[in-house]
């Protein structure tokens, strides 16, 4: 049912660090949000242990500054519904957000709906999450000063976090479930010759093993032998020279075998999924399903012009169905955090595919609460 004829000034999706930094600066300009903070809520900090990087606290629970900023946001008015939005509608004004049993009006919506690691899903690396296991270096590479851990992945996320925790480990496994990388050639070039990094190859992940804490992994070999000799020239040249008999083992095709490897810390990163599903067909989304918003679209727009052969097309200035003239045109160009949908716009980690910090979807959700409160007044 939909909330009789009332329509909310700027109703906001996501409970995380984004969507209630907008909610406080929202109350304060008496917007009176409402909240969908999700359920469960909270976003990847109700996963995270020690956060020791977000500005104020020098170790604080993830959970716990999840709590404060709900608290926070109470004390100012703003009214948290702890529901999952289900359906969306940004065709006509008001904009409708419903979930399973209501249906509510919204003058502005704030998209923060975050984006979700991806795990292997594996039981025991569920059970020693916060305990060892992480999907973030930036997070928690402070913890393994001096010790060994290893990184899941092949592409440029997993040579990023091999390149961060190498400021704290003294040794770092990259494990890796094919005979090469993925990543760009740069990035391989600087994890390949680093001395503390080894690359472990053709091997999976059977278990996480430890009770209280991560102890080590349990690895299966995977037979990928390159089809042809060029192939495995080119393969085994990429190879560091520091890996050891296990790829003797794969290289002559016996049978896979499953051997312990002993690390204090286990970071997979394998990717990000933003949780943008909800807004298929309403804002433009990348490949990935990061939220496109005007900064990005005038970024991707550079880009085009820098790299087409005609850098004065116009077709250099459209990003899917959205034309950045006419929206530069109606005056849409100063907010930066608006989706392709004037009075729609996005803040947090379903936008942001570089940074993914607590501390930077803060920042971006206070931005986009700023843009609403402009937007509101220019646009009633």
């Amino acid at each position: 049912m939909e909330n009789g004829e009332k329509v909310e000034n700027v109703v906001i999706i996501g409970g995380g660090p984004a969507g209630l930094a907008a909610s406080i600066y929202n109350a304060r300009a008496n917007l009176n949000p409402l909240v969908f903070g999700g359920s469960p809520y909270g976003g990847q900090l109700m996963l995270t242990s020690d956060v020791e990087n977000y500005p104020g606290y020098e170790s604080i629970l993830g959970p716990e500054l999840v709590e404060k900023w709900r608290g926070h946001a109470k004390k100012f008015g703003v009214r948290i519904i702890d529901q999952n939005v289900v359906k969306v509608d940004f065709s006509q004004k008001p904009f409708k957000v419903s979930t399973a049993t209501t249906t509510h009006l919204a003058r502005s919506v704030i998209i923060a709906t975050g984006a979700k690691a991806l795990w292997l899903g594996l039981d025991s690396e569920t059970r020693l999450r916060g305990k060892g296991v992480s999907a973030c270096a930036t997070c928690d590479g402070f913890f393994f000063k001096n010790k060994t851990v290893g990184v899941v992945g092949g592409g440029d996320t997993a040579m990023e976090e091999a390149l961060t925790l190498v400021k704290f480990a003294k040794k770092v496994y990259i494990i890796h479930r094919k005979n090469t990388f993925r990543a760009s050639k740069i990035m391989q070039d600087r994890v390949l010759s680093h001395p503390q990094i080894e690359v472990i190859w053709n091997a999976a992940i059977e278990e996480v093993v430890g009770e209280n804490k991560v102890e080590g992994v349990k690895l299966k070999t995977i037979d990928q032998r390159p089809q042809t000799v060029d192939q495995r020239q080119e393969t085994t040249d990429r190879r560091p020279q520091t890996v050891d008999h296990r790829l003797e083992t794969i290289d002559k095709g016996l049978e896979s075998k499953v051997y312990n490897l002993d690390i204090d810390g286990l970071f997979i990163a394998i990717g990000h999924k933003p949780d943008t599903g909800l807004f298929t067909q309403q804002v433009e989304l990348d490949a990935k399903g990061y939220v496109i918003t005007l900064e990005r679209a005038y970024e991707e727009a550079v880009k085009k012009m820098i790299n087409n052969q005609n850098p004065n097309s116009k077709e250099n200035l459209k990003i899917g169905n959205w034309d950045l003239i006419e929206n530069w045109k109606l005056g849409f160009g100063n907010y930066r955090s608006m989706t392709s949908v004037p009075g729609v716009f996005a803040a947090g980690d379903n936008v942001d595919h570089m940074y993914r910090q607590a501390a930077t979807a803060v920042g971006m959700g206070v931005a986009a609460a700023l843009e609403v409160e402009r937007w509101l007044e220019v646009s009633s």
